[in-house]
């Protein structure tokens, strides 16, 4: 049962460090929620699972500690919470940026505070001095040696 419980553990805690480090916004969530029922199962867990034991008993014999209960469906409250709000947050990113990368709306954002404009020109449509956003890297200034009438 202990191996099966620790297994169960792992899997969940692996799955969500997972997921919580893609780039889309819906893997984040869904990745922080799974890491956070990982956590509660391991709460529970150290509270020694007791098999028809009473939380607190009168008698002398052996209980199940009630803290990690207690602990566990607090957690799980306030993770629903944290959920609802994410889940928010990513539905008004998606709908003000139009897509679900978290890299986009940071390369956006870094755009936004040096001053450039934000283009949706190809590659080959760019101008010659175009500020250039790739998803695999930063920002790149590309120049053919060519002079404009632009500064910047």
């Amino acid at each position: 049962m202990e191996l099966l419980l620790a297994s169960a553990i792992a899997v969940l805690a692996a799955t969500g460090l997972y997921l919580l480090l893609r780039p889309g916004s819906f893997e984040t969530v869904l990745g922080l929620t799974l890491l956070s029922y990982g956590v509660n199962l391991f709460i529970f867990v150290m509270g020694r699972l007791q098999v028809g034991r009473a939380a607190i008993s009168g008698t002398p014999a052996p209980v199940a500690d009630p803290l990690p209960q207690a602990l566990v469906l607090t957690a799980i409250v306030i993770g629903f919470a944290m959920t609802a709000l994410l889940l928010v947050l990513a539905v008004r990113t998606h709908a003000a940026q139009g897509h679900d990368g978290i890299d986009a709306v940071l390369a956006h954002d870094d755009d936004e505070r040096q001053g450039e404009q934000h283009t949706d020109l190809n590659r080959s449509e760019a101008p010659p001095h175009a500020t250039r956003v790739d998803a695999h890297g930063p920002a790149q200034h590309h120049s053919t040696g060519q002079t404009s009438g632009h500064t910047s």
